[in-house]
């Protein structure tokens, strides 16, 4: 037997049944050792931590937004092609979701959880200190717009141009092609056969530490947020103690969800989600300063779109480099550490659709979502914090990032009402968002086969092992750095991912060249009733 059979066959007996060793094991020693170095030696960690951090920035920050700017080319040219005509699964696949239930379960899965962390903070951070290459004064009417518009270029059709990539890539070729559940699948059309066998578990292991380290940069985020609001809300101390505690009912929350299946979890959850963050959105929108949102939402669109290539793409040396590396290259490394192992999730649920539905509902909703939701809750931030004389910027000061939303919902009316719910749409966020990950992961480590649900043999324990890992990472960082913790966990993620998205572009690239008559016949009947039951 060959060494590539043994590395990417699974482990036939005992409790590590059906596991592929070279995905699960090393993405799971690294972590398990993050978590022992931490009781160790905490600042020896965090110093290896931060090395990796700058070194990733120094040397491939400009991948970034170079990857990143492709992905946003790229994938409309598909969509725009012939291509666009394939039908995801071939020409009898059905949906296994409807149209609102397929938005609701990509809005909830990719940017549900930042957005609630970032949309008051991040504005309120630029229009206090706009990028010195922006030629704007701080706290003045272009400090605004600038601020409306770099969110615009984090949140919105960038980070769904980049998740969009190696989805849909991993969509035709599961469905279409009959390829394993596996990112090498899409791969292997870019890079041929060193895409199989032991080269196909490395691909699936580096993207799930990836995501793991992207996941646990977002708890980390969630941890703050709920610590922040609960510890105001009943007087409760916020510190390590506190934060493990709401990190651990996160964790328990999201694997119990994720164990309930795609129809009877995540969709119901991302159902939910989505209609209390419209009624937020429009909450907001009336009770906050409405005619200053719409004031620098207009302003700022018209930005975004002049602007666009320029702070897209790299620019060497000097402030440029510097405030790209601390916000856009951040950003877009968060994206490209969450997108390859989401993309399996979010092409596995794309079955019955086509590559041009795909594009529209996975990229161009979800992104003018986006856009809506910043305009309102980050014009909203800028215009209270105007009216009260800087009484955001004060708690942005004091409290930190995750302490924002809540002076903002603070000048709004229903503050005790408003509150706790906005607590609880930020934890069913974040159970939303991790329950449709950990479903990946898990799926991912389990041995290959053509179905995409393994059913439950080692599944479950697969869930709540790296349920509780993630927990413990994003509490460590948290509890030692706190939101510059979060920032590094997204650094060392994005760079693996970013190499798989890029892979995933090459794809793309070659199934456009090709004719599209292979992919028209599908293998859908092989997954739809087993993607309804994952």
């Amino acid at each position: 037997m060959s060494k590539s059979q043994i590395d990417s066959k699974p482990i036939p007996h005992g409790p590590f049944r059906n596991i592929r060793p070279l995905v699960f094991w090393p993405p799971a020693l690294i972590l398990i050792a993050t978590v022992a170095g931490s009781l160790y030696n905490i600042e020896g960690l965090l110093s290896a931590a931060t090395f990796g951090h700058e070194y990733i920035l120094d040397e491939a920050g400009w991948l970034f937004l170079v990857g990143s700017f492709a992905a946003v080319i790229i994938v409309p040219m598909a969509a725009l092609s012939p291509l666009g005509r394939v039908r995801i699964g071939g020409i009898h696949a059905k949906p296994i979701l409807s149209r609102w239930n397929w938005f609701a379960i990509t809005l909830c899965t990719t940017i549900a959880t930042g957005i609630l962390f970032w949309g008051t903070a991040e504005p309120l951070m630029h229009y206090n200190a706009p990028a010195g290459f922006s030629g704007v004064a701080p706290r003045s009417n272009g400090a605004e717009t600038f601020a409306l518009a770099t969110l615009y270029l984090h949140w919105s059709f960038t980070p769904y141009a980049i998740y969009t990539a190696p989805a849909l890539a991993f969509a035709l070729a599961y469905h279409n092609l009959g390829r394993p559940y596996s990112l090498s699948s899409p791969l292997r059309i870019a890079v041929g056969s060193i895409a199989t066998g032991a080269g196909a578990a490395v691909i699936d292991g580096i993207a799930l530490f990836a995501l793991v380290a992207g996941v646990a940069a977002s708890l980390g985020a969630g941890m703050l947020t709920l610590a922040d609001g609960l510890s105001a809300l009943f007087g409760a101390p916020d510190g390590p103690t506190f934060r493990a505690v709401v990190g651990i009912f996160i964790v328990f929350s999201f694997v119990a969800s994720s164990v309930s299946g795609l129809q009877r979890g995540i969709r119901v959850l991302s159902d939910l989600n989505v209609r209390i963050f419209f009624a937020f959105a429009v909450f907001i929108f009336i009770a906050g300063p409405s005619v200053s949102i719409l004031r620098g939402m207009f302003l700022a669109v018209g930005e975004y779109i002049a602007t666009f290539v320029p702070r897209s793409l790299a620019a060497p040396g000097g402030d440029v480099e510097q405030w790209r590396r601390e916000w856009t290259m951040f950003n877009f490394a968060n994206w490209s550490a969450w997108a390859p192992i989401t993309a399996l999730f979010l092409g596995r649920i794309a079955v019955g659709y086509t590559v041009r539905e795909f594009f529209v509902f996975t990229l161009v909703v979800p992104a003018l979502f986006g856009m809506a939701w910043m305009s309102i809750f980050g014009g909203a931030t800028i215009g209270l914090d105007q009216m009260t004389s800087g009484l955001m910027t004060a708690a942005l000061r004091e409290r930190g990032p995750e302490g924002v939303i809540y002076a903002v919902l603070g000048e709004l009316p229903f503050t005790a009402v408003i509150v706790p719910l906005f607590l609880f749409t930020t934890f069913v966020s974040f159970v939303t968002a991790m329950d449709s990950n950990t479903d990946s992961i898990s799926n991912v480590c389990v041995g290959s086969s053509h179905k995409a649900d393994r059913g439950p043999d080692g599944v479950l324990w697969v869930k709540i092992f790296w349920g509780a890992l993630i927990g413990a990472v994003a509490w460590i960082m948290t509890a030692t750095s706190g939101i510059a913790g979060v920032r590094m966990l997204s650094n060392l993620g994005g760079l693996p991912g970013l190499l798989i998205v890029l892979a995933s572009l090459v794809a793309l690239v070659r199934l456009m060249l090709q004719p599209t008559s292979s992919l028209h016949d599908g293998v859908v009947v092989r997954d739809a009733a087993s993607a309804q039951g994952a």
